[in-house]
């Protein structure tokens, strides 16, 4: 892996048909977006004898990074106040970027408890359900969240992402279209948007989409790449190359856009840089234990010395 490490990212070339089915590349999902914290009114110095004290406290230490405290602090608030809706949602928002998911179900789903007409923590339970593998319940809850508040965008995109598990594509869709409407600053409703429309062949409305993620996030490596393998497809080798290119600009251990960009090289009849980025990208999948990815790297990588 060594010798590789430090490639270069400026693979602009130009210039064989080679068939791949690109929708076999897995690209990471996202699960959910990140969900906000509920603050409460507080002076610099929070009264910790309350749960609103401990509350503000535990905001405090999530605005400097310090997840334990602030967990510690959620956890007083609600032992000091079990009815209060919003520390245990928070406490459950800690947990789950702690890792500890099912903790964090089970906050969020005491945040119900005290307050059954609370549409985030609804959202929040089903986002960690999905991100479970509970895919029913999931879509139980994000269902109560957007009834509850049809506004919420985030629970449109998670059920979005629930539906798109379950193989119900025109319903994903139209709860990513509401999402977008509603997330107007969050890059990963088109992104999702764009995949969809991508697996049912229809590629103007997926490069619209993809196009939109990346104006919101320019450093989404999985909708560069995506738009890269549209432009492929419609031979348009320079602009998928420059969207390969993005895509590991912005995730430079992102196998797949090195090996989208030795295919367009390979197309390009540039067997050399073929070879250098088909060796970086099979090193990645090698490193990533990809096994099926290392092995369809290692035959294309062999069609290019062969040139």
């Amino acid at each position: 892996m060594s010798r590789h490490c430090n490639l270069r990212l400026g693979w602009l070339s130009q210039g064989l048909a080679l068939a791949v089915a690109w929708g076999a590349i897995g690209v990471p999902v996202s699960l959910a977006q990140s969900l906000p914290t509920l603050e409460v009114q507080n002076s610099t110095q929070p009264d910790l004898q309350t749960a609103e004290g401990q509350m503000a406290m535990g905001v405090q230490y999530i605005q400097q990074g310090q997840l334990e405290p602030a967990i510690a602090a959620f956890r007083q608030a609600t032992a000091l106040n079990p009815t209060f809706a919003p520390a245990h949602y928070n406490l459950g928002l800690a947990l789950r970027q702690q890792g500890s998911l099912q903790a964090a179900a089970n906050s969020f789903y005491q945040a119900l408890q005290a307050d059954p007409g609370f549409a985030l923590a609804y959202a929040s339970l089903g986002a960690a359900l999905l991100e479970g593998g509970n895919l029913s319940q999931a879509a139980e809850y994000l269902q109560r969240s957007v009834l509850l508040d049809p506004n919420l965008g985030l629970g449109h995109y998670n059920l979005g992402l629930v539906y798109k598990e379950q193989g119900k594509i025109d319903q994903a869709i139209v709860e990513f279209k509401k999402a977008v409407l509603l997330s107007t600053n969050a890059a990963e409703p088109s992104y999702h948007l764009g995949l969809l429309y991508l697996q049912q062949g229809k590629l103007n409305p997926a490069t619209e989409a993809l196009q939109q993620a990346v104006t919101l996030n320019p450093a989404y490596p999985e909708a560069h790449y995506s738009l890269g393998t549209i432009w492929y497809q419609q031979g348009s080798l320079d602009r998928a190359l420059e969207a390969f290119r993005r895509s590991a600009e912005a995730n430079p251990n992102y196998p797949n856009a090195y090996y989208g960009a030795g295919l367009v090289f390979m197309q390009q009849g540039n067997a050399g840089e073929a070879q250098r980025v088909l060796q970086y990208a099979r090193d990645l999948f090698e490193l990533q234990g990809n096994p099926q990815w290392v092995e369809r790297s290692t035959q294309l990588l062999q069609q290019a010395q062969s040139r």
